[in-house]
């Protein structure tokens, strides 16, 4: 048995941190959403809808987005018709923590690899950003199309942005780039 565990100790490790980093992310991110009542929008989704509002008016859209009376979510509505809604899975923290947890588990430097979280969690954010500004005017002209863009395309799109920057993180700036 112990010879089975100095063989595998690096993939041991990497596993172990990964799961204590992105369990730990993700308690502090639940006790942070627990702060807000239930019927309430969490901060960073707040700030996430007014972003979108901010890039689709730099473009000139006829966007609103307005707070839910009934549900924990925001309500978007183009060209006076509503389209979609933004709820807390669309604000990327799940992603982001995903992100973070993975370049711990592969930490070079400490200031490298903050500063790759740091720039890497902005990327992702801004990108998530431009998905849901997207999503708003392509869901606009087909609505018909909602699970190829929503539960395809757009997942495929962000998540392939993640894999990404963990090959860049991987092979360029973590302890095992070469």
């Amino acid at each position: 048995m112990r010879k089975y565990l100095l063989q595998f100790k690096p993939f041991l490790i990497f596993i172990s941190t990964f799961f204590a980093a992105y369990i730990l992310l993700t308690v502090a991110y639940r006790y942070y959403l627990n702060s807000f009542e239930t019927n309430d929008i969490d901060g960073i989704s707040n700030i996430v809808g007014r972003n979108v509002d901010q890039l689709m008016h730099l473009f000139n859209s006829d966007v609103n987005i307005f707070k839910s009376i009934s549900n924990p979510c925001l309500e978007v509505w183009y060209n006076k018709k509503y389209t979609l809604r933004i709820v807390e899975g669309c604000n990327a923290v799940s992603v982001i923590i995903l992100f973070i947890s993975f370049v711990i588990a592969f930490s070079g430097k400490i200031k490298t690899t903050l500063i790759f979280i740091l720039f890497g969690g902005l990327i992702i954010y801004v990108l998530n950003v431009i998905r849901i500004a997207s999503l708003t005017i392509l869901l606009f002209h087909f609505p018909e199309k909602e699970h190829i863009l929503h539960g395809v395309l757009f997942p495929l799109i962000i998540y392939g942005l993640v894999f990404l920057l963990w090959i860049i993180w991987v092979n360029k700036f973590s302890k095992y780039a070469k």
